[in-house]
C-alpha cells in the first residue's frame, strides 16, 4: 500500500512560536521539532530564491530516516520568466541542492500565479524539460549558469524517480487539454483549497495525489472544523486506495485515470497565519493512526526534553 504524507507549507513562522512550538525552544530546532510532529513538510523558501546545497544537507540531517519533503520550485521560472526561456534557471534551480536530500526528496511543487493563462504549446514545452529521474535531474543541474560554479551540488546518490505537481489560479486551465498533457507526463494536479478564491479540481493525472489546504473560509488563515477534517480524510482515503470520490470536482471526467490499488498522497496546511496549520495536520494524521510513531506533539517538548 502507498504511503500518506502529511504536513506543513514551511516551518519558520513569528507566530508559531509558543504555540505549535514550545516556548523557550530555540529557532535552529523548530525544524527538528516541527519533523516529529508530522511525517512531511512542504519546503517554501526556495520559491523565493535558490537556496544553498549545504542547506538542503542541513535540512536532510536534521530530519528523522523515513521523512519526506516536498520542493516547491522558483517564482522566477512561474512568475518572472512566466515558462519562458528556462533551461539556464531549471538547471540552477537543481544545482542548487534539491538533490542534497537524498531518499528524502518527494515531489516538486509548481505553483502558477493567477495571471498565468494556459497555453498548451508554452506548457507542454516546459513539461518536456522537466526531469523525471533524479539522475536526470543531475545531468540537467551540471548545466548551471557559471555563477553557481563552486557551489552547485550536481550528484544523483541513487538513481530515483522525480515527481512534479502544478497548482493552477487561472480558469483557463480548465480545459481537458491541459489534463491530458498532465497524465502524458505523469505529472500531479494539486487539489487546492484556496476559500473559493481560485479554481478547484480534483482530476487524478498522476500515480499520486498532491493537496494543499490554504484555508476553508479565510486564505491562508481559517482552519478546519472537525467534520471538515473528516470529509478531507474521508477523500484522501479514497484517493490513497485507488478511488475517486463519487462528488469529485472534475475538468475532464471522461479522461479517466489509470486503475490503480492505491496512490501515494502527499497533503500540506498553508493556512498558517492563524497558528491552524500544523494542528490540522496532526488532526488528519490522527484520523490515519499515522500519529502514533511521531517524537513530538504540538506545543509540547519532548518526553525527556531531546528530540531524536
Amino acid at each position: 500500500m502507498a504511503v500518506i504524507h502529511i504536513g506543513i507549507s514551511g516551518w519558520r513562522y513569528t507566530p508559531w512560536r509558543g504555540g505549535f512550538y514550545p516556548k523557550g525552544l530555540v529557532q535552529k530546532r523548530e525544524l527538528q521539532f516541527a519533523s516529529r510532529a508530522v511525517n512531511s513538510i512542504e519546503i517554501n523558501g526556495s520559491f523565493y530564491a535558490l537556496q544553498r546545497p549545504e542547506r538542503y544537507a542541513q535540512w536532510y540531517s536534521e530530519t528523522p530516516a523515513d521523512f519526506v519533503f516536498s520542493v516547491k520550485a522558483p517564482r522566477y521560472i512561474t512568475h518572472i520568466r512566466r515558462l519562458k526561456d528556462i533551461h539556464k534557471p531549471l538547471a540552477n534551480f537543481f544545482a542548487s541542492g534539491v538533490l542534497e536530500l537524498k531518499e528524502k526528496l518527494g515531489p516538486i511543487l509548481w505553483q502558477f500565479p493567477p495571471s498565468f493563462k494556459f497555453d498548451a504549446e508554452l506548457f507542454e514545452r516546459f513539461l518536456e524539460q522537466l526531469p523525471h529521474t533524479t539522475e536526470q535531474a543531475a545531468a540537467l543541474a551540471r548545466q548551471h549558469e557559471p555563477r553557481l560554479n563552486g557551489r552547485a551540488s550536481m550528484t544523483a546518490y541513487r538513481k530515483k524517480p522525480l515527481r512534479h505537481a502544478v497548482e493552477i489560479r487561472h480558469e483557463s486551465f480548465v480545459d481537458p487539454a491541459f489534463v491530458r498533457l498532465l497524465k502524458r507526463y505523469n505529472i500531479a494536479l494539486v487539489i487546492a483549497d484556496t476559500a473559493g478564491k481560485w479554481p478547484y479540481r480534483e482530476d487524478i493525472t498522476s500515480d499520486f495525489v498532491y493537496l494543499r489546504l490554504h484555508g476553508a473560509e479565510q486564505l491562508y488563515a481559517s482552519g478546519y472544523t472537525p467534520q471538515a477534517l473528516k470529509n478531507w480524510g474521508d477523500r484522501i482515503d479514497a484517493w490513497h486506495h485507488g478511488r475517486q470520490p463519487a462528488d469529485a470536482h472534475l475538468i475532464a471526467p471522461r479522461l479517466k485515470p489509470r486503475v490503480r490499488k492505491s496512490r501515494e498522497v502527499f497533503c500540506y496546511f498553508d493556512n498558517d497565519i492563524k497558528v491552524r496549520a500544523p494542528f490540522d495536520a496532526r488532526s488528519l494524521l490522527e484520523r490515519f493512526d499515522l500519529a502514533k510513531d511521531l517524537a513530538t506533539r504540538p506545543g509540547e517538548p519532548a518526553a525527556d526534553g531531546v528530540l531524536p
